[in-house]
């Protein structure tokens, strides 16, 4: 965790707050593209450094004023949305890139994560501004319950809804809490559940990597809580039964495809980067990239859901690959066990995933500032029962 953290530490602006997308796994980077969703996942983990006094509380508080003065004065939106991808340094769009309502939603994720934890009046105010800003009804573009994954300037809305079950949970309660423009409690109840099966287990996803069962739950406790119509599904054991699901896919493609590759103390693929570029991989099902790479935030990200098997895992790569994979900020993005390609990037959202989820494995703590902002708890209180019990999961 405290290599994940100097990793958004050297990889902030300190005069915006932004944070890269990704950077050299050994440090000096020089690339400047940030990323809101990257940004989200730093002020959170800035958060954690406070907490627990891994860094001047000032300093730390200094960052995320920086990057809450950025978006809140001098950041390009759309009606409150941001840009996925930035430059790190003036802000500026790249890549031609869309205004992304899921980034936005990880952002937002970290910005009232920080004005829970920090109890700060600016940065309250700040934050407030932000977030009361963000228009969730123009996303709905027309439709009476779904967003859309975005806008662009050239062409308009993107085509695509959050539709069916993934990474899309935070971004709907948001939508409910919003104190100005918020969507309709029938937005939650509007995207698909399909279910899978696999290796006995039976569980909610569609055909999508397993960070799609993570990342909302970083920030939302629905430890213990069940909706409250349909199959009264717990996402909390759902992401825990995929965790384990995702395993034992691991492990059948350690004994068929590749050998040598995955084993029961060695597994773990989701999106990242690969030898051939950044893919979507992962499953089951088996996507078509798959090449026996393994991936350490796939474990990492789910250690809030099954702590021993994850934390096994990743001892597991740490010991048999050492220096090879374990770099300046923590593990690499990617790599294969086998044949020797390593990845010589880290990425934001990944190393912050594994931060996020260590944490709230061990403490809860960002389970319990996220959740004290009561909007937030009065929109998921509408869907999900009360939390019927406290876990109190630690590794």
């Amino acid at each position: 965790m405290r290599r994940a953290l100097l990793f958004f530490w050297e990889n902030s602006s300190p005069t915006t707050g932004l944070v890269l997308d990704r950077a050299s796994a050994d440090g000096g980077e020089t690339r400047r593209v940030a990323s809101s969703a990257a940004t989200g996942f730093g002020l959170t983990a800035f958060c954690i450094a406070a907490a627990r006094r891994w860094m001047d509380r000032e300093a730390l508080r200094a960052r995320v004023l920086a990057a809450l003065r950025h978006y809140a004065r001098d950041a390009a939106h759309e009606h409150g949305w941001f840009y996925h991808f930035v430059d790190a340094d003036t802000g500026a769009r790249v890549w031609n890139c869309e205004i992304s309502s899921i980034d936005t939603a990880l952002l937002l994720g970290g910005i009232l994560t920080a004005r829970q934890f920090f109890a700060d009046a600016e940065i309250t105010a700040l934050a407030d501004a932000i977030y009361d800003r963000v228009d969730f009804q123009w996303m709905l573009n027309g439709h009476p319950t779904l967003l859309s994954h975005g806008w662009k300037p050239e062409t308009g809305f993107l085509a695509n809804r959050w539709d069916s079950f993934c990474e899309l949970q935070i971004l709907y309660v948001l939508g409910m809490a919003s104190r100005t423009r918020p969507l309709p409690d029938a937005s939650w109840w509007a995207w698909r559940r399909p279910w899978m099966e696999y290796a006995g287990y039976r569980y909610v996803s569609g055909a999508d990597p397993l960070f799609v069962h993570q990342y909302s739950h970083a920030w939302l406790d629905f430890r213990g809580r069940k909706e409250r119509s349909g199959e009264g599904i717990d996402w909390f054991q759902n992401s825990r039964t995929a965790t384990l699901a995702h395993r034992a896919f691991c492990i059948d493609l350690g004994r068929t495809r590749f050998p040598g590759c995955y084993s029961a103390d060695l597994w773990g693929i989701t999106a990242s980067d690969s030898r051939k570029g950044y893919v979507a991989w992962g499953g089951p099902p088996a996507h078509p990239a798959i090449d026996g790479s393994l991936v350490p935030c796939a474990p990492g990200g789910s250690l809030m859901f099954e702590p021993d098997v994850c934390r096994r895992a990743l001892e597991t790569m740490r010991e048999r690959f050492g220096e090879r994979i374990w770099r300046r900020y923590g593990f690499v993005d990617a790599f294969h066990p086998v044949d020797g390609w390593t990845n010589p990037d880290v990425i934001g959202i990944d190393l912050g995933i594994m931060m996020l989820s260590a944490e709230n494995a061990q403490t809860g703590a960002i389970w319990r500032w996220f959740m004290s902002f009561a909007p937030v708890r009065r929109a998921m209180d509408r869907v999900l029962t009360p939390p019927s019990r406290r876990p109190g999961r630690n590794i």
